[in-house]
C-alpha cells in the first residue's frame, strides 16, 4: 500500500463512534479514495477540463 495518506484515521473514527476501526479498513478507505481521485481527474481531463468537480465522480 502507498504511504501517502489521502484519509485521515482520526475523522473515520469520529464517523464510527463506538465502533472499532481496524488499520486494515484505514487501508483500502484510502486507496479506495485514491482510485476515486484518479478516476475523477481522468475524467475531467476527457472533458478538456482542470477543475475536477462532483460530477467526475
Amino acid at each position: 500500500m502507498t504511504s501517502d495518506w489521502i484519509i485521515v484515521k482520526s475523522k473515520i473514527k469520529e464517523l464510527t463512534g463506538t465502533y472499532n476501526v481496524s488499520a486494515e479498513f484505514s487501508d483500502v478507505l484510502n486507496v479506495k479514495v485514491r482510485q476515486m481521485v484518479q478516476e475523477a481527474v481522468k475524467r475531467a481531463e476527457a472533458n478538456n477540463r482542470k477543475t475536477v468537480m462532483g460530477r467526475d465522480l
